[in-house]
């Protein structure tokens, strides 16, 4: 990453806690990367990402409720 660009915004999406905690670990390892948020469903996901506007949405494809493949 140059030198003065904002890293990229990731929300972590997934019902499982251990897995959110996981990949907020590798991303937070990123020096061009940081995790703006984390949702543990769909709905709670859709009002994470109208809030923080992220770059990028890391989202389970399958979960209870609205998944990564309904949201595609």
């Amino acid at each position: 990453m140059e030198s003065g660009e904002p890293p990229v915004r990731v929300v972590v999406v997934d019902d499982e806690q251990l897995i959110r905690m996981a990949v907020r670990l590798v991303v937070d390892g990123e020096s061009d990367l940081t995790v703006v948020g984390e949702a543990a469903d769909g709905e709670e996901a859709l009002a994470l990402v109208q809030e923080k506007a992220p770059d990028v949405v890391l989202m389970d494809v399958r979960m209870p409720g609205r998944d990564g493949v309904s949201w595609t």
